[in-house]
């Protein structure tokens, strides 16, 4: 990656560089510049979540895009899969989407989607980032007759909305009573209203944002809160999204967490027993439970691994023509019907999965063993190279060695933040604590 992109988009502090109004005018003035090409004048779809800084950007971005003649279709605050589906829906040539995802409301970040709804590929995040830092782009400002226009888009909500309740064909989910933690992000007013149209009885949570309490306390990186309001009011299950609705993590009647490992296994069984696993393979990462790979064995599944990030997820989908991939943390992908994670569609198949076999979802989920798993994140001053750490790649060395089958470490940097991740999995929860420790131990020395 460059300078600028990392495995999702531009990311950082909100008004400290790159995210600051100069540098996302320069963000949209080189969209501009690489979509804009041909005789017709290009558009943009650009979205947001609920961050104050939001306002912003989505100023900035727009001075940029009409600046160089390209027309700007605004839907406000709307999920990230929304604004990727709505590309391909008005016939835009690119989507924006202002978030920063799961992060804290201080960040935010510029996520960028191809005609198609795909993330941009490699090349053409390359061929912006070099306009953006290298390139003064002001001698190819258009004509005050060639100004773009900016409009804002009445009927998104409504687009979207008829598009998630087809990807179920429109069925009745009348008689589930389900927890919607909406992590006061973008799709707090959107999420509740679909699920009620089809006949869900929604208690939401986390649905009034006030431009600094998105993802606090609450939504995806935080289920606790929805497993205690699903233990409160005796729901059926607990949905609960991340700050731009392309995560869902879900909880049982019980108020258990019910990860994406349990999730894309358990739509994998369906969709095998009906004939409609592409492949007969799903897509997950590395970062996926070694017992999700054990019991997708067992039923005859084949699993690509990829590396860490949805992108990755998704790249491998496109290339082996898959139906069903994602990452444990909750980016599902449901190829489809959609081009990226989307936390609302997951959800809906999921309860349409319960509805149909009348089961719950503690025990469409029980069909595998998890073997014992720790992840931490610790701070790191910066991100030198793994191979460069003699003492964390030796620790990292020694426990592949002893672990062997029956175990794994996974070390990498965040692709968003000045974080490290450490995993460990193993058969015997001893030996989890055990090479943690030692691990944490190495980060603290080299890297504290």
């Amino acid at each position: 990656m460059g300078k600028l992109f990392g495995t999702d988009g531009i990311r950082g502090k909100a008004n400290v560089y790159p995210i600051t109004p100069e540098t996302a005018l320069r963000v949209g003035k080189s969209i501009a510049h690489v979509f804009g090409a041909g005789d017709n004048t290009p558009k943009a779809v650009l979205g947001k979540d609920t961050r104050l800084s939001g306002y912003m950007l989505e100023t900035a971005l727009t001075s940029g895009l009409v600046s160089m003649g390209m027309n700007v279709l605004e839907v406000g605050p709307m999920p990230t899969p929304a604004v990727a589906h709505l590309t391909k829906s008005l016939g835009a040539d690119c989507g924006i989407m202002i978030t920063a995802s799961h992060n804290p409301s201080d960040d935010n970040g510029i996520k960028i989607f191809s005609a198609d709804g795909f993330k941009l590929p490699d090349d053409v995040e390359a061929r912006i980032e070099h306009y953006i830092l290298e390139s003064e782009r002001g001698n190819e400002l258009q004509g005050s007759r060639r100004i773009g226009k900016a409009y804002r888009i009445d009927d998104a909500r409504g687009r979207y909305i008829e598009f998630a309740k087809s990807s179920i064909r429109n069925h009745s989910l009348k008689g589930i009573k389900a927890v919607l933690d909406c992590a006061n992000g973008a799709a707090y007013s959107i999420a509740p209203l679909i699920f009620r149209e089809l006949g869900v009885e929604v208690i939401p949570t986390a649905v009034e944002p006030d431009g600094f309490n998105i993802n606090d306390g609450c939504g995806a990186t935080h289920p606790e809160n929805m497993s205690a309001l699903v233990r409160k009011y005796g729901a059926d299950v607990g949905i609960s999204l991340d700050g731009d609705a392309d995560r869902v993590i879900f909880c049982d009647a019980e108020g258990s967490v019910v990860n994406g490992d349990r999730i894309i296994g358990l739509c994998a069984l369906d969709y095998k027993a009906r004939g409609r696993l592409s492949n007969n393979a799903i897509a997950v990462t590395s970062m996926s439970n070694l017992g999700l790979l054990a019991a997708m064995k067992k039923a005859g599944i084949d699993v690509i691994v990829t590396a860490v990030g949805d992108r990755y997820v998704i790249e491998t989908m496109r290339e082996k023509t898959l139906s069903l991939g994602g990452e444990q943390s909750g980016h599902l992908i449901f190829l489809d019907y959609v081009t990226t994670g989307d936390g609302i569609i997951s959800a809906l198949h999921v309860l349409n999965l319960m509805k149909q076999k009348d089961t719950p979802l503690r025990e469409l989920a029980s069909f595998m063993e998890e073997y014992p798993q720790k992840l931490i994140s610790m701070p790191v001053r910066e991100r030198i190279p793994l191979e460069q750490l003699k003492v964390l790649s030796g620790v990292i060395s020694d426990a592949d060695k002893a672990l062997q089958a029956s175990g794994r470490v996974v070390v990498r940097y965040s692709g968003t933040e000045n974080k490290i991740r450490l995993l460990v999995e193993a058969k015997d929860a001893s030996d989890v604590d055990l090479w943690l420790g030692k691990l944490t131990d190495a980060v603290k020395e080299e890297l504290g």
